[in-house]
């Protein structure tokens, strides 16, 4: 057992001795072969052996991270990896020549790069990748990853915010070289999205790639380029929370207006008030959406909303004019007393002090007659009119009569002027409760609507 254990320690001491030396002449072969490599080369020209050859370049995207979109400038700013894959003829070797040596790496700006650009780019420096070694095989394959930070344009829809779903092209490709020198690959179907960040306002649906070959108005070759788009879906839990539910929540109490007592003289300020509370949500809306010609889901529901407060309001006042009939307002016509004041009345729930649904609408009360005097006899006087069957003078009876004929008449006028009024009166109630349970319907169906789009 002592034996075996002296055994194993003089071949960790061996080991550990010729380690050193093993790294050393790897380091040596590696000097030699980079000087190998770069003797004559030069990074200007295609690495190709015949100049009528193409080179063909792999490109693989990685989104790591959205880290803005801007709606109103129409930017969106993605952390992306940039792999690109091509074949360099003049830096290959055979490993046996250089102890089995297969790769190295080396800065990227001392070897041939593709001049593949973002053609849709909207940085204003132009300076947002960084500059990373690259990785030479021995068989000639360059292989260079390029982190970078994009600026691209995206031309965004607001129609159906805050339900939206955005669709953002990034396309790739060579900016001097046509197709006939420089030919692009997909490397995959679809961008990695296996190291994404999650965004908090966006949702990746998915990155799909295309290949495309153009030929533009300056030229006749053609130009291929790889175009991914990034789908994506706006989540709107802080839109519904802080805009939409808001927004709802005051738009129930504009039909509340019409359940204010006439008297009360608030139905027209609590109208006016619902109005400016959704005009101030309707600015922050448009503050973040960008101008254009189509108008946002929930800048539609607000404008909505806010015909029908205005419509509202004008309804009210018009209500309280018909409220505040004063004497001189004609009877109510007889259409009118029929359709609203006795079927709309039940169909609305409207009815008088000690009066229900079981019940029929109350009768008003005739008006008053003029007593007849009890003292009248069928057969005159033959003294004349102005004697009594006792031999009394009735003069002072008739002035007595005619003062109260005028006080009868003044209380039949009275009490019809009453009557009069409370008619109207009751007309306005109805309607008011009318418009109440119309409104209240049309705020609940934009709600349900508007709602509908979230699930």
């Amino acid at each position: 057992m002592r034996l075996w254990n002296i055994i194993r320690a003089a071949l960790f001491f061996f080991g550990m001795s010729c380690l050193p030396v093993s790294q050393g002449a790897h380091g040596r072969y590696a000097q030699k072969l980079l000087s190998d490599l770069f003797v004559n080369y030069t990074s200007a020209l295609r690495p190709v052996e015949d100049t009528d050859n193409i080179i063909n370049v792999t490109l693989q995207i990685t989104l790591s991270q959205i880290i803005d979109m801007d709606e109103r400038n129409q930017i969106l700013t993605t952390y992306l990896w940039i792999r690109q894959v091509w074949s360099d003829f003049y830096l290959s070797w055979k490993k046996e020549d250089y102890d089995g040596l297969d790769t190295i790496r080396v800065p990227s700006s001392s070897v041939w790069r593709p001049d593949i650009v973002l053609y849709n780019s909207a940085d204003d420096q132009f300076s947002s990748s960084m500059e990373t070694n690259v990785v030479i095989q021995s068989d000639g394959t360059v292989m260079w990853d390029q982190p970078a930070i994009s600026k691209s344009s995206c031309s965004v829809d607001v129609s159906f915010f805050p339900f939206d779903v955005q669709q953002c092209r990034l396309t790739f490709g060579s900016w001097t070289h046509n197709g006939n020198q420089m030919d692009l690959v997909n490397a995959l179907d679809s961008a990695d999205l296996a190291d994404f960040v999650t965004n908090v306002e966006w949702e990746v649906l998915g990155m799909p790639s295309k290949k495309n070959v153009v030929q533009y108005g300056c030229c006749s070759e053609p130009y291929p380029d790889i175009t991914y788009t990034l789908h994506l879906k706006r989540r709107a839990s802080f839109y519904i929370f802080n805009l939409l539910i808001p927004c709802m929540m005051i738009s129930f109490l504009a039909p509340l207006g019409f359940y204010l007592p006439a008297d009360s003289g608030e139905k027209v300020s609590l109208g006016v008030t619902v109005l400016l509370a959704l005009t101030v949500f309707q600015l922050l809306v448009a503050e973040s959406m960008p101008p254009s010609e189509s108008v946002p889901l929930i800048g539609k529901y607000y404008i909505a909303t806010m015909t029908m407060i205005t419509a509202s309001t004008a309804l009210t006042i018009f209500i309280m004019n018909i409220h505040h009939c004063g004497p001189e307002a004609r009877p109510v016509p007889e259409w009118c007393r029929v359709f609203i004041l006795h079927h709309l009345a039940r169909i609305c729930f409207v009815y008088e002090v000690g009066e229900n649904c079981f019940t029929a609408v109350p009768r008003t009360k005739a008006p008053l007659e003029p007593d007849t005097p009890t003292n009248a006899h069928p057969h005159p006087d033959p003294r004349g009119p102005n004697w009594d069957v006792n031999g009394q003078c009735v003069c002072q009876q008739h002035g007595l009569h005619r003062n109260v004929e005028y006080i009868a008449n003044c209380y039949h006028d009275q009490r019809s002027t009453q009557r009069r009024v409370g008619e109207w009166r009751k007309v306005a109630k109805v309607l008011d409760r009318m418009f109440m349970w119309l409104f209240f319907i049309m705020v609940f169906v934009m709600s349900l609507l508007i709602m509908g789009k979230a699930i």
